[in-house]
Parts: structure tokens; C-alpha cells; sequence
């Protein structure tokens, strides 16, 4: 499987992991960089998100009136731990009803295996669609960005229970923080399989620089309002 990563061609290796062509990248300036830009932007960000976050709070505290902002434990960097913020899009039994679906269901067993996601997932909302298609219930995490939990971009933060699903790969994953988005929000998401996800990481921590960062953030834009591989 081929793909870009800025201006690097990637390609999977017989290996099993993603190669490109410069398979490591100085930190140095680039990472102070980074995270200076992460601090700033994100701060100012809140600032401007804040009434549209208090808006959907309140609606979907309205829904059923339990909490509407909650946290996740989530593998960050060096392997560590952290709660991930997250707005609530789906239903307070959320455990009860996916462990009852995937019981039940051997097709969608199949598809949660796959992907960690559902085409047809029961938990989620009507507003829970909307903010997930949007990226909406994402913006929390602007919090994790300034306390240094995350950065703008960077794999997808993972829940504790797929570190299996890495395998190797997990190696490579905690050697950056996770990201807001990344290579595997900008390539279909919820399309590509868990595996195909890995190996882009790979070849993201392998490679990056502060330059192809801002690249992933324009590209990011797009795919969001496009809603692309969103569940």
C-alpha cells in the first residue's frame, strides 16, 4: 500500500511497517517548534470555540441530562497515560448497548474487529452524529494540546485496550504525542483498516517535520466538512 506523507512516498515493506523515504527526522528546532505553535494556537482556539462548546454542552446535557463533557484514559507519549477529553455523543449505557450488539450481531462483530468502529453504532445520538461528523466533540481536546497531553498532530490518541492492536507499532506511537489529527484523519478515517491506520503512524513518527504538521492541519479542514470516514 502506497501514500504520502508531505513530500515523502511511503509504501508498506515486507517487514509489516511503512517505510518511507528519509525514515527518521531531526526533532531538534522542529519539535521546540511544534510545540510552541501547539501552546499558542490552541490557547487562542479555545477562546474563539468556547461559546460553541457551552452551546452543544447544553443541548446534550438537555438530552438526558447527564454529563455532556467527559474523559477517556488514553495511551500519550513515552507510554504514559492520560485522560482525553471528549464532548459526550452517545447514549449513558454506551458499554451495555455495544457489548449487547456485538453478542448479537456477527457482522457487526466483524466490522468492530476490523476497524474499532460501527456503520450503524445504536450508542451514538442524533446530535452524537452530527458532532462526530463535525468534529465538534473533538475540541476538548484542545485542552489535552495545552497541558501538554497532545499535540495538533499525531496519531490518534488510542483507548487502553487497543495497545494490542499496534502490536510493534506501539513502539513508534509513544515516541510523539498523540494528535488532534493526523495522516489517518486526512486518508478516510473510518475507511482504511486498523492495520492500514498503523502503518501510516509509522511512517508519520518515522518522518515528520514542523512543515508537513501544518500541511496534515490544512488538509484536515476539508475532510471535516466533507465529513470523510466519519463515524
Amino acid at each position: 500500500m502506497e501514500f504520502r506523507y508531505g513530500d515523502q512516498t511511503g509504501s508498506l515493506s515486507s517487514d509489516g511497517y511503512a517505510h518511507t523515504e528519509a525514515d527518521s527526522a531531526p526533532e531538534g528546532s522542529d519539535f521546540s517548534a511544534k510545540r510552541i505553535f501547539d501552546v499558542a494556537v490552541a490557547s487562542i482556539a479555545l477562546i474563539f470555540v468556547a461559546p460553541l462548546l457551552l452551546v452543544v454542552a447544553l443541548l446534550i446535557r438537555l438530552q438526558d441530562g447527564k454529563k455532556a463533557l467527559y474523559s477517556q484514559p488514553r495511551w500519550g507519549r513515552n507510554g504514559e497515560t492520560f485522560q482525553c477529553f471528549k464532548l459526550r455523543s452517545m447514549v449513558p449505557d454506551a458499554a451495555e448497548r455495544l457489548d449487547a450488539v456485538l453478542a448479537s450481531d456477527p457482522e457487526a462483530k466483524r466490522e468492530w474487529d476490523l476497524t474499532q468502529k460501527l456503520t450503524n453504532d445504536p450508542r451514538i445520538t442524533p446530535l452524537g452524529k452530527f458532532i462526530r461528523a463535525t468534529s465538534i466533540d473533538e475540541l476538548p481536546q484542545l485542552l489535552n494540546i495545552v497541558r501538554g497531553d497532545m499535540s495538533f498532530v499525531g496519531p490518534r490518541p488510542i483507548p487502553l485496550y487497543e495497545r494490542s492492536k499496534y502490536g510493534e507499532g506501539f513502539e513508534y506511537y509513544c515516541r510523539v504525542r498523540p494528535g488532534l489529527t493526523g495522516i489517518w484523519q486526512i486518508s478516510g478515517r473510518s475507511n482504511v483498516s486498523y492495520a492500514e491506520r498503523v502503518e501510516m503512524d509509522t511512517a508519520y513518527v518515522k518522518s515528520h517535520t514542523f512543515a508537513g504538521d501544518i500541511g496534515i492541519m490544512l488538509k484536515t479542514v476539508p475532510a471535516v466538512l466533507m465529513s470523510v470516514g466519519a463515524k
